[in-house]
Parts: C-alpha cells; structure tokens; sequence
C-alpha cells in the first residue's frame, strides 16, 4: 500500500479538486493507422503497453510530431482511448 502511494502525486486544480497523476508508462508503437487533425498535423497510431497494470493492452492513440514503428511513447494515460478516423474525404469536391 506505500508502494503505491509514493508512485502517485497529488495535484491541486483550480476548480479545487484533487486529481491523481501518475507516472509515465511505456508503449511501442506497432501499426501507424493515419493522419487526422485539421491539417494532418496528427498521427494515429496502434501501441502496446509495456508496464503497469494494463501490460500487454493494445490501444489507439493520437501522435503529434515525427513517429515511425517501434518508436516508444511515454504515456500519461492509459485509461483513454483516440476515436477512430472515419473517411479519408468527408467534404470538398470529391464528395
């Protein structure tokens, strides 16, 4: 039980509730899904969690900046999930 308290930090917000924040958790990038964001700016991508509780779950996340396959990704949450990306054209000419 002290193990687990010295891992968490408690931080005040300004709505004056507490929040937890944990420690960073390892995943490797296994599959780059595709580009969203209004410009393309954002990479969704397949990980596999490496450590913690949730070890072995693969989930989808979104990636700004350069990403390729095996790159590692500290992840603050692991309980979040990125919604997937649904057309490739949904307005324009080709609609």
């Amino acid at each position: 039980m002290t193990n687990q308290k010295s891992n968490e930090v408690k931080s005040k917000s300004t709505k004056g509730y507490e929040k937890i924040v944990r420690e960073a958790v390892p995943a490797v990038v296994e599959e780059i899904i595709g580009r969203t964001g209004f410009r393309g700016e954002i990479t969704q991508v397949k990980c596999n969690i490496l450590e913690g509780n949730e070890k072995g779950k693969s989930m989808r996340r979104n990636v700004k900046g350069p990403i390729q396959l095996k790159d590692i990704l500290m992840l603050r949450e692991v309980q979040i999930e990125a919604r997937r990306i649904r057309s490739k054209v949904s307005k324009g000419v080709f609609t």
